[in-house]
């Protein structure tokens, strides 16, 4: 084998179609755009979603449903979350900083601690929300639920 002698796999290579070359190409002439019409011109371009004069789906297709542009959003904590999180860095107080810190919200976030999991150590938490069987276990553990 020399570096010479080699070639890519019979027909994985396709030669480029030149349009618009002259009649003996065979593409000269109307260089594969049929005769006359606005495509047949340089310059054309479809509106997006044109469907030739058919209603186009995006108007077929009724509008429904409601976005509350003041809607506000929070990212979810669980309880299990803040146990684990409190017995890797031994810790009795969790706050947004924490968080922040570990990986588990954004800068920005609004944070709310909901009930999922169990929580089995004294832990001061402080965040944006707290769901109410959240504040009723960490209580229960002897805890505090802050907001802020």
């Amino acid at each position: 084998m020399k570096l010479h002698t080699l070639k890519p796999a019979k027909g994985s290579v396709a030669t480029r179609k030149r349009i618009g070359r002259g009649q003996g190409s065979g593409r000269g002439g109307t260089s594969t755009r049929g005769h006359k019409g606005a495509k047949s011109r340089s310059g054309y371009s479809q509106k997006i979603g044109f469907e030739g004069g058919q209603m186009p789906l995006q108007r077929r297709v009724p509008k429904f449903g409601f976005k509350n542009q003041n809607r506000v959003e929070y990212k979810p904590i669980n309880l299990d979350t803040l146990q684990d999180l409190s017995e890797k860095l031994k810790s009795k107080k969790i706050d947004k900083e924490t968080l922040l810190k570990n990986g588990l919200v954004g800068k920005r976030d609004r944070v709310k601690v909901l009930a999922r999991g169990e929580i089995k150590s004294k832990l001061e938490v402080t965040a944006d929300k707290f769901s109410a069987k959240a504040v009723e276990l960490i209580e229960s553990a002897g805890g505090k639920a802050i907001t802020i």
